[in-house]
């Protein structure tokens, strides 16, 4: 009787256990005692109840699914979640077309939000916690996230919001305006289509 625990999306590279408690299965290999993904698929552990001296058995399966990882030239679409004075952190929701299924997180740095004036930009006149961007996969960065930029027209803000709450409109490539109230605050807006 074998049992198979609830599957996981892995990215090849991404470390699945060691050879002390499983055995390596299709879809991974092994380095220095360690298992690790060898594909993009769903990672499955499947052992025998009955022995106890047998081993899991963890691999990894291709699905006809379609994954969106970011790579180096693609556009994503994505939440700023943090910010400070030299970068803003962005939650990848879309590389492309395709939605993400996995949480990626990438950094739009103060140098790559214009293609002039470098050194003119300010942070907090370009995005807000919220906005909504569109950006180009520059680097693939460290390990924890893709380096993002929006020199190009068509990247910048798509939607942000005021901070009464309502949707704002670009009115120029630098500023975006409450229709309600009339205020304007200042982003770096993405061209429209």
């Amino acid at each position: 009787m074998s049992t198979t625990t609830s599957p996981v999306v892995v990215t090849p590279g991404r470390r699945l256990g060691v050879e002390q408690e499983y055995e390596a299965g299709t879809g991974t290999y092994v380095r220095n005692g360690v298992i690790y993904s060898s594909i993009l698929g769903t990672k499955t552990i499947s052992g025998d109840e009955g022995s106890d001296d047998a081993k899991a058995t963890v691999s990894v399966e291709r699905s006809n699914t379609k994954f969106a990882i970011p790579v180096i030239g693609s556009e994503i679409l994505g939440r700023v979640v943090r910010m400070n004075p030299r970068a803003a952190s962005v939650a990848i929701m879309m590389v492309g077309s395709t939605p993400c299924q996995e949480d990626f997180q990438g950094v739009v740095r103060v140098q790559d939000i214009r293609a002039t004036e470098k050194d003119l930009v300010q942070m907090i006149e370009s995005f807000r916690p919220g906005d909504i961007i569109r950006a180009e996969v520059i680097s693939l960065g460290d390990q924890r996230s893709y380096y993002l930029a929006t020199v190009k027209n068509e990247h910048g803000v798509v939607f942000a919001q005021s901070t009464d709450g309502n949707s704002m409109v670009p009115i120029s490539w630098e500023e975006m305006q409450d229709p309600k109230t009339l205020v304007v605050e200042k982003r770096k807006c993405a061209k429209t289509f």
